[in-house]
């Protein structure tokens, strides 16, 4: 029983996020592309534009090696949620019950934050990788995830850029 819930959680908390990650556009050459194919194959949309540069390449591998499945998180959230679960099932209503559910609850909510920070600290990979190619090759990639989840639609702009010298 536990199982079943702790995998229906899981998959309904991949189904409230996957259309952030299947949505992304970064805008090359004025047209708008897919930074992600599906959610397995994210930032493989801009992996044409970006193994054309070494160092932009070395950014997105890393960037996407790290999106991979990690096993402790899984056992950590199943096992808080298994705490609290198991919290809520015993009929014992003094302090082991409150204690049951107050460290499910709080390791579940660990998890989740430290999960959340590696994602947030590796889509910095994938920054660094369209910042590094940007710089030495055309056609340039605007890629802006904040405004994006601003409006959940990605804005055509117009660039105009002008080099001054002194």
């Amino acid at each position: 029983m536990k199982i079943l819930i702790s995998i229906i959680f899981s998959l309904t908390s991949n189904l409230i996020f996957a259309n952030e990650t299947c949505s992304r556009t970064a805008i090359i050459n004025y047209q708008e592309t897919l930074v992600d194919l599906n959610s397995n194959q994210k930032g493989e949309g801009l992996r044409y534009y970006l193994e054309k540069d070494s160092i932009a390449k070395s950014h997105l591998d890393t960037y996407q090696n790290n999106i991979e499945f990690k096993w402790p998180n899984a056992i950590l959230g199943t096992f808080g949620t298994g705490l609290i679960l198991s919290g809520l099932l015993i009929a014992d209503s003094g302090d082991k019950k409150d204690t049951l559910i107050i460290t499910g609850a709080s390791m579940a909510l660990i998890n989740f934050l430290i999960a959340k920070t590696f994602e947030i600290n590796n889509e910095n990979n994938l920054k660094k990788s369209i910042d590094e190619y940007n710089k030495r090759n055309l056609p340039r990639i605007y890629f802006d995830p904040l405004a994006q989840k601003k409006t959940g639609k990605t804005e055509k702009k117009f660039y105009l850029s002008k080099v001054w010298d002194f």
